[in-house]
């Protein structure tokens, strides 16, 4: 594997069908990009700066770029391509990370043989001088029409690259200020004020020739018509950072967060730690290779204030976002299509703006209570290698894993409130979404300085209520989990904050449909599969309904009947974690009037998943919802089994051998589209493989029939395969389940699958190990006769077909052909007509007391 990849670098190949290949890839990209408002902004922004420069350029390339145009120049791409090589690849500019668990000697060996051989012709780093923006490109006003519903900001000004001041930190330490979230704040005023929804601040597109400084800001209804009063808050709240000075203590608390994150960082996955490696090598000195500037340590106030007085409104480029501006523009942005107009904008007019901004108190944060200071480690007694059942009642089950791992001084908490009540109508599903969305919404102020010292906080809802999680430092994490939960228990309804919510619930549930057609395609999938789910279309058909007495009734319903699966792990000892469960159930369901009590026997919520009939193929198709979108995506599902050892490691087994061939013949080969995936689902234990493709060159249907033509291929392939072949494939496997978990985290989720199914096999990787040890090769080719193989009397396959623009007459047949002749396939007309006629998956979760341990 190293000596093929080393060869890239030498001898690449480079052939004309890899290189048509390759364009036709990248012009799928760019397809799926289109009617994304990220690429749309971006390329906007890029497109008014200097056409001399090479920001001005179009980020990515299509077919046209890279084939039709260069063809019409008489210019061959891949001769262009060979010439580039020639000219640009140089041992000198090249930086390489090797991950391994070998001896530094042997590493180097390895290296020294594989890579020699690598040219260096002594070249020298592309330097592009001079900055992107001219005169005319700042002090304007550019008002955009989205994809996607919602108002948006975006004010930039070119500053100073913070690369070369990396030690100093000017961009993260203004940043970190202008982006705050706590009380005095910019984001604080905003929220207060009803016109904003989520604010950030720092560097973006930088090189060690320009940079650019940004803020974005989410608008509401209301604050997208005090757009200008919102502009000029933002320039006073800079006034106030230049009268204030440079704060050293500011400085040296951003720098001691800074530091203990990087001391206690999370292992990650190899792959993305050597990325990151070779990537700060072509920026940064030796020294500094691992640290990067995660840690700004060198206080300059000067080079701060430097930046600082770069964002002026001589400099500044505002972005304004909505779909208001319809109709209102007088220019196309040539790549993506965007439609916007532009205002020349002068420093008076910025004054009168901060003038006419409400007088508002704006003021810099308080010092950060959170900031960690005990990072002890605590004296674990019982060596525990899974979760233990620490504690249960009648009101919850708590359980416990200490970290005997990673040793770093951070706990993860999961709180899961399962109520009935929430997921009994479309009504309450929206209800709750709105309930945890105020909840967050009331914490921020607060909890944002927890967050800045790396304590992190969620409130979500979920198919069975809400769930709270903490995730960061122990040392302060209860102080934060008990005002959470107070929050709770305590909840009012404030009818200003509600309005804006809702605003927010309203513009999400509209902005559905602008999806990607492959994710619209497993939302089908699983809205046929997940049985008591309700479609997005109902929660916003009942939303406008919706108002703030609504909740204030029905959050107290909800919460009446609860029970919590509580899982705390990490550096926290178990009389801690008990007592911390503890006082949660003191909180909810003690007193003389308990918020809270505890569910009846039949009260407990089990997921369950339809169980498709064997030797069933069904398909479901669906107009993508998106009109102007000409993307269509197939999700081809094989639903296999209920969990099982031995049938588990059977289809992933399949799946390992199976994907890179998948990706080779239906995206290399048949170029289908740029999103080609073989995946394996698993939903509350039951299990199956997915085909995921998007595509614009072949409608759904015929995609689905390359999925079959695939698998008539693959079974010669499996049957062909070598004894040898078989037993690296299984070792591939296993060394993947003994890879030992990175971090807390990662550990924490897969334990909290196993007890969110109900499944509680927290040993099931070692188990699943022994199963492969003694699997023969056979076993998997009878696996896949009976279960994978087109045409297998036990096959049982669901197809959800979207359709795009393109390919609305072949959605129209599918739609209207006749099923009664052919009743294999069977067309699903009305999901949930479908759903209720189906039998359902046994659930592993039997709820209280009935739990398999």
């Amino acid at each position: 594997m190293v000596f093929r990849f080393a060869q890239f670098f030498i001898k690449p190949l480079m052939s004309a069908d890899a290189t048509t290949r390759e364009i036709k890839a990248v012009d799928s990209e760019n397809q799926k990009n289109l009617l994304s408002d990220a690429w749309r902004m971006h390329q906007l922004q890029k497109h008014l700066s200097d056409e001399g420069h090479p920001y001005h350029k179009f980020s990515t390339g299509n077919w046209d770029t890279l084939e039709a145009k260069p063809k019409s120049k008489n210019l061959d791409t891949r001769h262009e391509l060979i010439n580039f090589y020639e000219e640009h690849y140089s041992a000198n500019l090249m930086h390489l990370v090797v991950y391994a668990k070998e001896s530094l000697d042997k590493i180097q060996k390895l290296v020294e043989e594989r890579f020699q051989e690598i040219r260096n012709t002594d070249r020298s780093c592309f330097y592009f001088p001079g900055q992107p923006c001219t005169s005319e490109h700042l002090q304007i006003l550019v008002k955009a029409v989205p994809i996607k519903q919602g108002h948006k900001l975006r004010i930039v000004w070119p500053v100073t690259p913070g690369i070369i001041h990396y030690k100093e930190g000017p961009c993260r330490y203004l940043g970190h200020l202008i982006g705050h979230e706590g009380e005095g704040s910019l984001f604080y005023v905003l929220k207060a004020l009803g016109w904003a929804t989520s604010l950030s601040a720092g560097e973006g597109d930088w090189t060690k020739e320009y940079s650019f400084f940004k803020v974005a800001i989410d608008l509401t209804d209301a604050g997208h018509e005090h757009m200008q009063d919102i502009v000029g808050l933002l320039f006073k709240y800079i006034h106030l950072l230049q009268q204030s000075g440079v704060c050293k203590w500011i400085f040296d608390e951003l720098s001691a967060v800074c530091e203990t994150g990087f001391h206690y960082q999370d292992k990650i996955q190899p792959i993305d730690y050597v990325v990151k490696v070779s990537s700060n090598m072509q920026w940064y000195p030796p020294e500094d290779w691992l640290v990067r500037s995660s840690l700004p340590s060198k206080y300059s106030p000067d080079i701060i204030q430097t930046v600082l007085d770069q964002l002026i409104p001589d400099s500044v480029r505002i972005f304004w976002e909505s779909q208001k501006f319809k109709g209102h523009t007088d220019m196309v942005e040539p790549w993506y299509q965007t439609a916007f107009t532009v205002e020349k904008l002068t420093g008076s007019i910025i004054q009168e703006w901060m003038l006419s901004a409400p007088n508002e108190k704006l003021h810099l944060p308080a010092p950060n209570v959170f900031i960690p200071t005990d990072l002890s480690l605590k004296d674990v007694q019982e060596k525990v290698k899974h979760p233990v059942l620490l504690r249960k009642s009648s009101y919850s089950w708590l359980w416990y894993k200490p970290d005997t791992m990673f040793f770093t001084p951070k706990a993860y908490v999961k709180i899961d409130f399962n109520c009935p009540h929430a997921s009994s109508s479309p009504e309450t599903v929206v209800l709750t979404d709105i309930f945890t969305r105020l909840l967050m919404d009331y914490l921020n102020d607060y909890a944002y300085y927890a967050q800045v010292a790396g304590l992190y906080y969620g409130i979500h809802n979920t198919d069975s209520g809400f769930q709270v999680t903490v995730i960061g430092y122990n040392h302060k994490l209860r102080i934060l989990l008990e005002t959470v939960v107070e929050k709770i228990a305590n909840f009012k309804v404030n009818p200003d904050r509600f309005s804006v919510i809702k605003e927010m619930v309203t513009k999400d549930y509209q902005n559905f449909k602008f999806q990607q057609p492959y994710q619209q395609a497993m939302y089908y999938c699983s809205l046929i599969l997940e049985d008591n789910t309700w479609p997005w279309m109902e929660q916003l058909e009942v939303l406008p309904y919706l108002e703030a007495e609504d909740l204030a009734k029905f959050a107290p319903m909800m919460l009446s009947r609860a029970f919590l699966e509580c899982y705390i792990a990490g550096n926290i000892e178990s009389g801690e974690a008990e007592s911390m469960i503890q006082h949660i159930e003191d909180v909810f369901y003690k007193g003389p009037n308990p918020i809270c009590r505890s569910l009846f026997p039949s009260q407990h919520l089990a997921h369950r998943v339809v169980k498709l009939e064997k030797g069933m193929s069904y398909f479901y198709p669906a107009q993508g919802s998106n009109p102007t979108d000409e993307n269509s995506a197939l999700v081809h599902y094989i639903q296999v089994h209920r969990d099982d050892f031995l049938l588990n490691v059977k289809l992933q087994l399949f799946a390992l051998v199976a994907k890179q061939p998948a990706f080779h013949q239906l995206r290399s080969v048949e170029q289908l589209g740029y999103i080609t995936a073989l995946v394996q689902r698993n939903h509350s234990g039951i299990r199956g493989a997915l085909f995921v493709i998007q595509s614009t060159v072949k409608d759904p249907g015929q995609i689905d029939l390359r999925v079959e033509a695939f698998l008539k291929m693959f079974e010669s392939k499996l049957y062909e395969m070598t004894n040898d072949e078989f037993k690296s494939n299984v070792n591939a496997l296993i060394d993947m389940k003994l890879e030992k978990h990175k971090n807390l985290k990662e550990e924490s989720r897969f334990y909290w699958q196993e007890i969110t199914d109900g499944t509680l096999k927290f040993d099931r990787r070692e188990y699943e190990v022994a199963v492969l040890r003694q699997l023969a090769q056979q076993e998997l080719i009878d696996f896949f006769d009976e279960n994978v193989k087109v045409g297998a009397p036990r096959k049982k396959t669901l197809s959800v077909r979207v359709y795009g623009t393109q390919h609305l007459t072949e959605y129209a047949s599918d739609k209207s052909a006749a099923t009664d002749q052919q009743p294999n396939p069977v067309r699903i007309e009305d999901i949930f007509s479908f759903r209720r006629s189906q039998s359902l998956y046994g659930s592993f979760k039997g709820g209280f007391g009935q739990m398999k341990l």
